[in-house]
Protein backbone atom coordinates (compact mmCIF):
# COMPACT_ATOMS: atom_id res chain seq x y z
CA UNK A 1 0.00 0.00 0.00
CA UNK A 2 1.42 3.36 -0.99
CA UNK A 3 0.14 5.25 2.03
CA UNK A 4 2.98 7.74 1.54
CA UNK A 5 1.57 8.75 -1.83
CA UNK A 6 -1.97 8.84 -0.43
CA UNK A 7 -0.82 11.13 2.38
CA UNK A 8 1.00 13.39 -0.08
CA UNK A 9 -1.95 13.53 -2.48
CA UNK A 10 -4.33 14.55 0.31
CA UNK A 11 -1.84 17.09 1.62
CA UNK A 12 -1.34 18.59 -1.85
CA UNK A 13 -4.98 19.73 -1.68
CA UNK A 14 -4.12 22.25 1.07
CA UNK A 15 -6.11 20.70 3.90
CA UNK A 16 -8.08 22.50 6.53
CA UNK A 17 -6.55 21.50 9.87
CA UNK A 18 -8.68 20.27 12.79
CA UNK A 19 -7.00 20.14 16.20
CA UNK A 20 -8.48 18.12 19.04
CA UNK A 21 -7.39 17.54 22.62
CA UNK A 22 -4.85 14.95 21.48
CA UNK A 23 -2.86 17.66 19.71
CA UNK A 24 -2.36 19.43 23.05
CA UNK A 25 -1.91 16.23 25.07
CA UNK A 26 1.30 15.69 23.11
CA UNK A 27 2.70 18.69 25.03
CA UNK A 28 1.53 17.43 28.42
CA UNK A 29 -1.74 19.36 28.61
CA UNK A 30 -4.35 17.84 30.93
CA UNK A 31 -6.99 15.61 29.41
CA UNK A 32 -10.52 15.11 30.66
CA UNK A 33 -9.38 12.59 33.28
CA UNK A 34 -6.87 14.90 34.95
CA UNK A 35 -9.31 17.78 34.79
CA UNK A 36 -12.02 15.67 36.41
CA UNK A 37 -9.71 14.80 39.31
CA UNK A 38 -8.80 18.47 39.79
CA UNK A 39 -12.46 19.49 39.86
CA UNK A 40 -13.28 16.88 42.48
CA UNK A 41 -10.41 17.99 44.72
CA UNK A 42 -10.70 21.77 44.39
CA UNK A 43 -14.34 22.72 43.82
CA UNK A 44 -15.94 24.19 46.94
CA UNK A 45 -19.74 24.13 46.72
CA UNK A 46 -20.46 25.10 50.34
CA UNK A 47 -21.70 28.54 49.24
CA UNK A 48 -24.17 27.10 46.71
CA UNK A 49 -27.74 25.92 47.17
CA UNK A 50 -28.59 22.56 48.72
CA UNK A 51 -29.75 21.37 45.31
CA UNK A 52 -26.39 22.31 43.75
CA UNK A 53 -24.54 20.56 46.56
CA UNK A 54 -26.59 17.43 46.03
CA UNK A 55 -26.00 17.55 42.28
CA UNK A 56 -22.28 18.01 42.86
CA UNK A 57 -22.16 14.87 45.04
CA UNK A 58 -23.95 12.96 42.26
CA UNK A 59 -21.51 14.37 39.72
CA UNK A 60 -18.46 13.32 41.78
CA UNK A 61 -19.97 9.87 42.37
CA UNK A 62 -20.39 9.45 38.61
CA UNK A 63 -16.75 10.41 37.99
CA UNK A 64 -15.48 8.11 40.72
CA UNK A 65 -17.45 5.23 39.22
CA UNK A 66 -15.61 5.60 35.93
CA UNK A 67 -17.96 7.85 33.95
CA UNK A 68 -15.99 10.31 31.79
CA UNK A 69 -16.20 14.05 32.50
CA UNK A 70 -18.36 15.03 29.55
CA UNK A 71 -20.87 12.23 30.15
CA UNK A 72 -21.03 13.08 33.86
CA UNK A 73 -21.74 16.73 33.09
CA UNK A 74 -24.61 15.66 30.87
CA UNK A 75 -26.02 13.21 33.40
CA UNK A 76 -26.29 15.75 36.22
CA UNK A 77 -28.21 19.03 36.10
CA UNK A 78 -25.54 21.70 36.58
CA UNK A 79 -26.74 25.21 37.45
CA UNK A 80 -25.16 28.37 36.04
CA UNK A 81 -23.49 29.09 39.38
CA UNK A 82 -21.93 25.64 39.49
CA UNK A 83 -20.97 25.90 35.82
CA UNK A 84 -19.14 29.15 36.60
CA UNK A 85 -17.06 27.36 39.24
CA UNK A 86 -16.22 24.57 36.80
CA UNK A 87 -15.20 27.11 34.15
CA UNK A 88 -12.96 29.03 36.56
CA UNK A 89 -11.20 25.88 37.75
CA UNK A 90 -10.80 24.61 34.19
CA UNK A 91 -9.26 27.94 33.18
CA UNK A 92 -6.86 27.82 36.14
CA UNK A 93 -5.56 24.35 35.27
CA UNK A 94 -5.23 24.80 31.51
CA UNK A 95 -3.87 28.34 31.73
CA UNK A 96 -0.97 27.33 34.00
CA UNK A 97 -0.01 24.46 31.70
CA UNK A 98 -0.31 26.73 28.66
CA UNK A 99 1.97 29.38 30.17
CA UNK A 100 4.52 26.72 31.17
CA UNK A 101 4.68 25.49 27.58
CA UNK A 102 5.09 29.06 26.32
CA UNK A 103 7.92 29.77 28.80
CA UNK A 104 9.68 26.53 27.89
CA UNK A 105 9.43 27.45 24.21
CA UNK A 106 11.31 30.68 24.95
CA UNK A 107 14.22 28.80 26.48
CA UNK A 108 14.93 26.60 23.47
CA UNK A 109 14.99 26.70 19.71
CA UNK A 110 12.65 23.74 19.23
CA UNK A 111 9.89 24.35 16.74
CA UNK A 112 6.29 23.26 17.11
CA UNK A 113 5.35 20.48 14.71
CA UNK A 114 2.26 22.47 13.72
CA UNK A 115 4.45 25.46 12.93
CA UNK A 116 6.68 23.33 10.70
CA UNK A 117 3.57 22.12 8.88
CA UNK A 118 2.21 25.65 8.41
CA UNK A 119 5.53 27.01 7.14
CA UNK A 120 5.73 24.16 4.65
CA UNK A 121 2.19 24.84 3.43
CA UNK A 122 2.95 28.54 2.99
CA UNK A 123 5.84 27.72 0.65
CA UNK A 124 3.16 27.33 -2.02
CA UNK A 125 0.86 30.03 -3.38
CA UNK A 126 -1.50 29.65 -0.40
CA UNK A 127 -2.18 32.92 1.41
CA UNK A 128 -4.64 31.68 4.04
CA UNK A 129 -4.74 28.50 6.12
CA UNK A 130 -7.70 27.61 8.30
CA UNK A 131 -7.39 25.77 11.61
CA UNK A 132 -10.44 24.70 13.62
CA UNK A 133 -9.86 23.65 17.21
CA UNK A 134 -11.91 22.61 20.22
CA UNK A 135 -8.97 23.43 22.52
CA UNK A 136 -8.81 26.45 24.85
CA UNK A 137 -5.02 26.65 24.86
CA UNK A 138 -2.90 28.87 22.62
CA UNK A 139 -0.47 26.28 21.27
CA UNK A 140 -1.62 26.94 17.70
CA UNK A 141 -0.92 30.65 18.19
CA UNK A 142 2.53 29.91 19.62
CA UNK A 143 3.27 27.63 16.67
CA UNK A 144 2.41 30.45 14.27
CA UNK A 145 4.48 33.06 16.06
CA UNK A 146 7.57 30.84 16.23
CA UNK A 147 7.39 30.68 12.43
CA UNK A 148 6.70 34.41 11.96
CA UNK A 149 3.19 33.67 10.70
CA UNK A 150 0.35 36.08 11.45
CA UNK A 151 -2.72 34.53 13.05
CA UNK A 152 -6.30 35.68 13.49
CA UNK A 153 -8.65 34.33 16.14
CA UNK A 154 -11.59 36.71 15.73
CA UNK A 155 -9.99 39.70 17.45
CA UNK A 156 -7.75 42.68 16.71
CA UNK A 157 -4.05 42.55 17.64
CA UNK A 158 -2.57 44.03 20.81
CA UNK A 159 -2.81 43.77 24.57
CA UNK A 160 -6.47 44.78 24.77
CA UNK A 161 -8.07 43.05 21.82
CA UNK A 162 -11.60 43.54 20.59
CA UNK A 163 -13.76 41.52 18.21
CA UNK A 164 -12.97 42.14 14.55
CA UNK A 165 -14.11 40.78 11.22
CA UNK A 166 -11.59 38.72 9.21
CA UNK A 167 -11.45 41.47 6.57
CA UNK A 168 -10.11 43.93 9.17
CA UNK A 169 -6.85 42.00 9.56
CA UNK A 170 -4.98 42.33 6.27
CA UNK A 171 -1.58 40.67 5.83
CA UNK A 172 0.12 38.84 2.96
CA UNK A 173 -0.38 35.46 4.60
CA UNK A 174 -2.48 34.51 7.58
CA UNK A 175 -3.64 31.54 9.60
CA UNK A 176 -7.21 31.70 10.82
CA UNK A 177 -7.61 29.83 14.11
CA UNK A 178 -11.30 29.19 14.76
CA UNK A 179 -11.63 28.31 18.45
CA UNK A 180 -15.19 27.00 18.60
CA UNK A 181 -15.13 26.42 22.38
CA UNK A 182 -13.38 29.66 23.28
CA UNK A 183 -9.89 30.52 24.40
CA UNK A 184 -7.91 31.13 27.58
CA UNK A 185 -7.48 34.78 26.63
CA UNK A 186 -11.15 35.56 25.95
CA UNK A 187 -13.03 37.28 28.77
CA UNK A 188 -16.39 38.89 29.30
CA UNK A 189 -15.65 42.37 30.66
CA UNK A 190 -17.66 44.33 33.25
CA UNK A 191 -19.27 46.05 30.23
CA UNK A 192 -20.57 42.61 29.13
CA UNK A 193 -18.60 42.60 25.89
CA UNK A 194 -15.94 40.00 25.04
CA UNK A 195 -12.32 41.08 24.78
CA UNK A 196 -8.95 39.40 24.45
CA UNK A 197 -6.37 39.72 27.25
CA UNK A 198 -3.18 37.74 26.74
CA UNK A 199 -0.98 35.85 29.20
CA UNK A 200 -2.72 36.57 32.46
CA UNK A 201 -1.80 34.36 35.40
CA UNK A 202 -5.05 35.15 37.21
CA UNK A 203 -8.55 36.08 36.14
CA UNK A 204 -9.00 39.87 36.51
CA UNK A 205 -11.60 41.03 39.02
CA UNK A 206 -14.92 41.59 37.28
CA UNK A 207 -13.96 39.52 34.23
CA UNK A 208 -15.18 36.03 33.34
CA UNK A 209 -13.36 33.45 31.15
CA UNK A 210 -15.02 32.67 27.84
CA UNK A 211 -14.45 28.95 27.51
CA UNK A 212 -17.23 26.43 26.95
CA UNK A 213 -16.95 23.36 29.16
CA UNK A 214 -18.90 20.15 28.48
CA UNK A 215 -22.45 19.88 29.79
CA UNK A 216 -25.89 21.27 29.13
CA UNK A 217 -24.70 24.90 29.44
CA UNK A 218 -22.44 24.27 26.44
CA UNK A 219 -25.30 24.47 23.97
CA UNK A 220 -26.68 27.70 25.44
CA UNK A 221 -23.35 29.52 25.48
CA UNK A 222 -22.40 28.68 21.91
CA UNK A 223 -25.48 30.54 20.65
CA UNK A 224 -23.95 33.76 22.00
CA UNK A 225 -21.10 35.89 20.66
CA UNK A 226 -18.30 35.42 19.90
CA UNK A 227 -19.02 31.69 19.57
CA UNK A 228 -21.82 32.16 17.07
CA UNK A 229 -19.60 34.07 14.64
CA UNK A 230 -16.61 31.79 15.20
CA UNK A 231 -18.67 28.65 14.55
CA UNK A 232 -20.20 30.26 11.45
CA UNK A 233 -16.73 31.06 10.08
CA UNK A 234 -15.59 27.53 10.92
CA UNK A 235 -18.56 26.16 8.98
CA UNK A 236 -17.64 28.31 5.98
CA UNK A 237 -14.04 27.09 6.17
CA UNK A 238 -15.17 23.45 6.27
CA UNK A 239 -17.50 23.97 3.33
CA UNK A 240 -14.85 25.61 1.16
CA UNK A 241 -12.01 23.19 1.97
CA UNK A 242 -10.97 20.49 -0.49
CA UNK A 243 -9.21 18.27 2.06
CA UNK A 244 -8.94 17.81 5.85
CA UNK A 245 -6.18 16.94 8.28
CA UNK A 246 -7.34 16.01 11.80
CA UNK A 247 -4.76 15.88 14.58
CA UNK A 248 -5.76 14.34 17.91
CA UNK A 249 -9.44 14.94 17.17
CA UNK A 250 -11.89 12.28 18.33
CA UNK A 251 -14.96 13.31 16.25
CA UNK A 252 -17.08 13.88 19.33
CA UNK A 253 -18.06 17.51 18.81
CA UNK A 254 -21.38 18.53 17.30
CA UNK A 255 -19.99 21.90 16.20
CA UNK A 256 -17.53 20.38 13.74
CA UNK A 257 -18.23 16.88 12.52
CA UNK A 258 -21.72 17.15 10.93
CA UNK A 259 -20.51 19.46 8.16
CA UNK A 260 -17.14 17.73 8.02
CA UNK A 261 -18.69 14.30 7.57
CA UNK A 262 -21.22 15.61 5.07
CA UNK A 263 -18.42 17.01 2.91
CA UNK A 264 -16.42 13.78 3.12
CA UNK A 265 -19.31 11.37 2.63
CA UNK A 266 -21.33 13.26 0.02
CA UNK A 267 -18.63 15.07 -1.94
CA UNK A 268 -15.74 12.66 -1.49
CA UNK A 269 -13.40 15.17 0.15
CA UNK A 270 -10.34 13.26 1.41
CA UNK A 271 -9.54 13.22 5.12
CA UNK A 272 -6.36 12.32 6.99
CA UNK A 273 -6.44 11.50 10.70
CA UNK A 274 -3.38 11.22 12.94
CA UNK A 275 -3.97 10.40 16.59
CA UNK A 276 -2.79 8.37 19.57
CA UNK A 277 -5.82 6.09 19.40
CA UNK A 278 -8.78 6.07 17.03
CA UNK A 279 -11.99 6.82 18.92
CA UNK A 280 -15.14 4.79 18.45
CA UNK A 281 -16.64 7.85 16.76
CA UNK A 282 -13.85 7.86 14.16
CA UNK A 283 -14.41 4.18 13.44
CA UNK A 284 -18.15 4.72 13.18
CA UNK A 285 -18.17 7.91 11.11
CA UNK A 286 -15.07 7.44 8.94
CA UNK A 287 -13.69 3.91 8.69
CA UNK A 288 -17.03 2.10 8.87
CA UNK A 289 -19.12 5.01 7.59
CA UNK A 290 -19.75 6.39 4.14
CA UNK A 291 -16.35 8.05 3.67
CA UNK A 292 -14.59 6.83 0.54
CA UNK A 293 -11.29 8.72 0.78
CA UNK A 294 -9.55 8.44 4.13
CA UNK A 295 -6.19 7.76 5.72
CA UNK A 296 -6.25 7.19 9.49
CA UNK A 297 -3.14 6.50 11.57
CA UNK A 298 -3.01 5.52 15.25
CA UNK A 299 -0.26 4.42 17.61
CA UNK A 300 0.53 0.72 17.64
CA UNK A 301 1.89 -1.31 20.53
CA UNK A 302 4.63 1.25 21.20
CA UNK A 303 5.60 4.78 20.16
CA UNK A 304 7.60 3.63 17.14
CA UNK A 305 4.79 1.57 15.69
CA UNK A 306 1.77 2.80 13.74
CA UNK A 307 -1.43 1.16 12.56
CA UNK A 308 -2.66 2.57 9.26
CA UNK A 309 -6.25 2.39 8.01
CA UNK A 310 -6.76 3.36 4.40
CA UNK A 311 -9.73 3.55 2.06
CA UNK A 312 -7.42 1.89 -0.47
CA UNK A 313 -7.03 -1.27 1.62
CA UNK A 314 -9.46 -3.71 3.23
CA UNK A 315 -7.34 -4.40 6.31
CA UNK A 316 -5.18 -2.17 8.51
CA UNK A 317 -1.41 -2.21 8.03
CA UNK A 318 1.16 -2.15 10.85
CA UNK A 319 4.29 -0.09 10.21
CA UNK A 320 7.36 0.07 12.47
CA UNK A 321 7.54 3.85 12.41
CA UNK A 322 6.04 6.71 14.37
CA UNK A 323 3.57 8.12 11.86
CA UNK A 324 0.67 8.61 14.32
CA UNK A 325 1.98 11.84 15.87
CA UNK A 326 2.02 15.10 13.94
CA UNK A 327 5.82 15.05 14.05
CA UNK A 328 5.82 11.53 12.65
CA UNK A 329 3.21 12.32 10.02
CA UNK A 330 5.39 15.16 8.70
CA UNK A 331 8.03 12.59 7.67
CA UNK A 332 5.56 11.38 5.04
CA UNK A 333 5.46 14.85 3.50
CA UNK A 334 8.95 16.34 3.83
Amino acid sequence: MSFEKQAQDYYAMAPLIVLGSGASAAYGMSGMGSLANYLIEHTDVSDLSKNDQSNWVSFCDALNSGVDLESALHQVQISEALTDKIINHTWTVINKEDLDIFKNSLEGNDRFSLGILLSHMFKSSISTINIITTNYDRLAEYACEKENIHHYTGFTHGYFRQLAQPSEVKVSRKTNIWKVHGSLDWFESPLKDVIGLSHLEKIPVGYFPQIVTPGTQKYQRTHLEPYRSIINNADLAITSAASYLCVGYGFNDEHIQPKLMSKCARQGAPITIVTYALSEAIKRHVINGGVNNYLAIERGAHDDQSVIYSSLEKAPVVVEKNLWSLQGYLTLLM
